[in-house]
């Protein structure tokens, strides 16, 4: 059953953070994110269609979605450009394995719970991925030769 929430606003992704400290990323290359052109994309409805794309087939209950919503989770996102690889990569909020402890949420009960809300946001993460790179971006990354390349000329 599709998941029928309002859209939410996208994240604010922010220029202070290395991508390469993630631990569930793994990014090469250069430290330019693009990270404003990606939040401008976000904004013109990539992320949009990418939350309605996965609101359709997720399997995250209204209530679930209310403890992420309550708890700041959609806001903490990241996604960033990977040069190297020539893609979109991303960082997906969840819940800690604390939680317990920590009582996050009045309504958090179960890992069931939890476990439902780290997939599902993963999964949203991957879908704002695909959309922004199929359908927003057309950036190509930039391969420079070395200079100390033997030149094969046919004689």
């Amino acid at each position: 059953m599709p998941l029928d929430v309002e859209v939410p606003d996208p994240p604010e992704l922010s220029a202070d953070v290395d991508a390469s400290e993630y631990d569930d990323a793994d990014v090469s290359g250069t430290d330019d994110y693009r990270r404003e052109e990606l939040s401008a994309f976000l904004r013109e409805g990539a992320w949009e269609e990418a939350w309605e794309q996965w609101s359709a087939r997720t399997d995250l209950t209204e209530a679930e979605y209310g403890i992420a919503r309550e708890l700041g989770l959609l806001s903490e996102f990241d996604f960033f450009w990977d040069d190297f690889a020539d893609r979109v990569g991303y960082h997906a909020p969840g819940i800690p394995e604390n939680w317990k402890e920590r009582e996050l949420h009045p309504e958090l009960h179960s890992w069931g719970q939890v476990s439902s809300i780290n997939a599902s946001l993963t999964e949203l993460g991957q879908v704002v991925c695909e959309v922004l790179k199929e359908e927003y971006i057309d950036w190509e990354a930039e391969f420079e030769a070395p200079d100390d390349l033997p030149d094969f000329e046919a004689e």
